[in-house]
């Protein structure tokens, strides 16, 4: 019989050892661990407690942080440099405090921290005007507050709102109160939930089924250095292949061959860049994982070598369920190696998934992952660039929807059931396959797509919002959605663009494309039993406004890269929230006529505000710029930030808006990514001020990046009244491209200006514009346009651009 809630006493005890202070309260003890000035571990030990390692923390040896311990009459205190953690003893109570002394987040005095004899959870105040974002893939606006959340991969089939839980958990979420922010992460695998005020105005609380009672406080104050620090401790993503950044097109299912081969040469005849084609789970012998169809599919080296000549790159479907079948090899395999999950009783689990009756891997060991992982050799011989993991919830047809709750795992000895290891099944499927990949072509980077994840996915894989609906309203959801698993810690996040269920009407599928390419992983997909759903099944004008969206994805692959290259450095998102950029202004979290202004718009990088239009028939919509100067991407336009304005929408045109300062890599179009190398490198900038970017390239493909072979350069940007200063550092690193020139475009000049000096020397100017391609250097001006073009080779020295105004 399950007891009362206990919750943690007063404090009888304490003992510090190293950077952990250990308090006896009696039944209940804690630990509290200093990570760093500004993380702390909270770690309720109950009677009942078994050490776990943690599947989503990142093992690192790091010197015991700076801090103090005092004791004064109510509580002790620990102090660092960031954070004041006062631990009342009278109960046992904590109160996070910044180093100046605000109190930013303090334990409910009558509940804290609390166990039942199973179930464990934490009890915090809730203030007023306090939001909350995060939880990963949940479906609803972008602030949490007032919702009851749950934590257990599920999937939900189709139409997945107001419907919780979905495919991915994530237990992290960011507090954020007058310009500052904190986060914390409930390291518990179990089944878990988080209530933000639904059952109480006066608090909010986390916990789970089972499991430790084990969170991390993080504090910023900035939202940019809560999400770095989470991903410290999660691991944060490795820098993905250039190739997966561009533009996907996928259906369940492309076949037979000839199909696929169809499609591309649309792409290709229609002049529309795709870089990749999805093959799901129809290439394979009656759902057999690891095996083709010879009927549909009798030669797929030769077709995937085809493709490839074409510039395509092919990612197939890859399922848990391996069909019950005797010769079967990967079926013979896993029961020879013990590799499949067993009932209590020491039985194999057989469950329905494609094929009607399926075993299953147990991921949660070793051996297991590593014989996965090798199975992977077939797909890379006929020339497979990436995998999509699927059905990892794990899903199970019926019922049920997933494994009895009592099945085995084995975690390399320590025996558990699947209470414990659900959330993370998906998680370890997709780490698997990465390091079976990594194994088998140690200098190419993996390209792992999984639907099912925990914290830490991003270490392996990247992620989509599973099975969504051609409709208006899951358009809309796709901002909060995107935002609110970038804030947990995966930068790389998609949506099935159109929609997968059913079939979105030509205005339906313009607009979603308008936003779908910036999305951090971009693809169009839709399912069995739907109409065509290429860029081209829309008619003339659709399949325009995709070509030129797309083409725009394309461009700007440059920054995109680059957007990558610091979310593998520093974990903050591609896509992002305003207040992230933006947390001094109260606004962005306000509400317009078109809703809530941080779910309608958002920013993409440091230098491009998106606010795409998500509602049926609009011509117009209100944009809310920032504090600052900024520039319409189409008209050119200049505005000052702090205002809303109205932008007209006709049916091509996605409102983007450029923050002024900005410098932005960009290319040429091209109709795959490695179709040429960049030349020119072009440079966008909309001078404001003084501004410093870090452009930063590599080979886009292998890991020499580690070694060394990769190229950085800062450039500056400095506007006067009287002139324009551009600045190029020497190159870093040991990467270099072939020979280009730079193609420098100043946005935005009037009027006309006297001279442009390069190095000091004055330039040539060029007539008419078209000529300055075939120029070694010099510069023209587009009284149109209202930019001033210079033209310099990139020599890899330091250059200095002066506009004289």
């Amino acid at each position: 019989m399950r007891k009362q809630w206990i919750s943690i006493g007063s404090i009888q005890n304490y003992n510090l050892k190293d950077n952990i202070l250990e308090i006896d309260c009696g039944e209940l003890r804690a630990e509290i661990t200093i990570m760093s000035s500004n993380i702390i571990r909270v770690h309720l030990i109950t009677p009942n407690q078994i050490k776990r390692d943690s599947w989503a923390i990142v093992k690192q040896e790091k010197p015991i942080p700076k801090f103090e311990l005092s004791e004064q009459p109510n509580f002790l205190k620990i102090s660092t440099e960031d954070l004041e953690l006062r631990i009342f003893k009278n109960p046992c109570r904590l109160e996070f405090h910044s180093a100046d002394g605000l109190l930013i987040n303090r334990d409910d005095v009558a509940k804290g921290m609390g166990w039942d004899g199973q179930q464990v959870r934490c009890w915090k105040e809730m203030p007023e005007g306090e939001y909350y974002f995060g939880f990963g893939e949940k479906a609803g606006p972008l602030d949490k507050r007032e919702q009851a959340l749950t934590m257990w991969n599920t999937d939900f089939i189709y139409h997945y709102t107001p419907s919780d839980p979905l495919y991915e958990s994530f237990p992290f979420f960011l507090a954020f109160k007058d310009g500052r922010s904190y986060g914390i992460f409930f390291d518990n695998t179990y089944r878990s939930s988080f209530d933000m005020g639904k059952e109480s105005a006066d608090y909010y609380s986390f916990g789970a089924s089972d499991g430790p009672m084990d969170y991390y406080f993080i504090y910023g104050p900035e939202p940019k250095k809560v999400i770095s620090s989470y991903a410290e401790l999660t691991g944060r993503m490795p820098l993905p292949p250039l190739w997966s950044l561009a533009y996907h097109q996928c259906r369940w299912s492309y076949y037979p061959e000839s199909r696929v081969r169809q499609i591309a040469d649309e792409f290709r005849k229609r002049r529309i860049p795709c870089d990749v084609i999805w093959l799901d789970l129809d290439y394979t012998n009656e759902y057999r994982a690891f095996t083709w169809d010879k009927s549909r599919f009798p030669n797929p080296k030769k077709l995937i070598s085809d493709l490839r000549e074409q510039g395509f790159r092919v990612v197939v479907s890859n399922f848990p369920g391996i069909k019950v079948d005797k010769g079967y090899h990967v079926c013979d395999q896993g029961l020879a190696g013990n590799h499949f999950v067993r009932l209590p009783d020491g039985k194999l689990f057989v469950g329905a998934q494609w094929p009607p009756e399926c075993y299953f891997p147990d991921f949660a060991n070793s051996r297991t992952r590593e014989w996965w992982g090798g199975l992977y050799k077939d797909y890379l011989d006929v020339g497979i660039a990436g995998i999509w993991s699927d059905m990892g919830e794990p899903s199970i047809t019926g019922i049920k929807k997933t494994f009895p709750l009592d099945v085995v795992h084995d975690i390399d000895g320590r025996i558990t059931d699947h209470r414990e290891f659900h959330n993370v099944y998906g998680l370890q499927m997709a780490r698997a396959i990465y390091e079976g990949l990594l194994r088998l072509q140690p200098n190419t980077r993996p390209f792992v797509l999984s639907r099912s994840g925990f914290s830490g996915i991003q270490r392996y894989a990247a992620v989509w919002t599973g099975d969504n609906e051609s409709s208006w309203e899951h358009l809309r959801l796709t901002i909060p959605m995107c935002l609110n698993i970038g804030i947990s810690g995966e930068p790389f996040v998609g949506v099935d663009i159109g929609g997968f269920r059913r079939n979105p009407t030509p205005e339906l599928y313009a607009r979603w494309i308008q936003i779908g390419v910036f999305y951090p992983f971009c693809r169009t997909h839709t399912m069995i039993g739907t109409g065509d759903q290429e860029p081209w099944s829309f008619g003339e004008e659709v399949e325009n406004i995709s070509r030129k969206y797309i083409e725009l994805r394309y461009q700007l692959l440059p920054y995109i890269y680059n957007c990558f290259y610091q979310a593998s450095k520093n974990g903050i998102p591609v896509m992002r929230a305003m207040f992230i950029d933006f947390p001094n202004d109260a606004f962005v979290l306000e509400y317009t006529p078109d809703g809530n202004i941080s779910e309608r718009q958002f920013m993409f990088g440091d230098w491009l505000l998106v606010a795409p239009i998500v509602y049926q028939g609009t011509h117009n919509r209100i944009v809310y710029l920032p504090e600052g100067e900024w520039f319409n991407f189409w008209t050119r336009e200049k505005h000052d930030g702090g205002f809303p304005i109205i932008v007209e929408t006709p049916l091509d045109v996605c409102p983007i808006f450029v923050r002024g300062g900005a410098i932005i890599p960009m290319r040429d179009v091209i109709q795959y990514s490695d179709q040429k190398p960049i030349d020119p490198l072009i440079l966008s900038i909309y001078p404001s001020g003084t501004s410093k970017v870090q452009y930063y390239e590599d080979d886009g493909i292998s890991f020499n990046y580690t070694k060394g072979e990769f190229l950085l350069v800062n450039y500056t940007c400095s506007k006067t009244d009287k002139s324009i200063t551009f600045e190029i550092s020497e190159r870093e690193g040991n990467y270099k491209p072939k020979p280009r020139n730079y193609e420098i475009k100043f946005n935005i000049i009037k009027p006309k200006p006297g001279k442009v000096l390069w190095n000091g020397e004055t330039m040539a100017e060029i007539y008419p514009e078209s000529e300055l391609r075939n120029k070694s250097s010099g510069w023209t001006y587009s009284e149109n346009q209202q930019i001033v073009t210079v033209k310099i080779p990139d020599r890899g020295k330091r250059e200095n651009i002066e506009i004289i105004l």
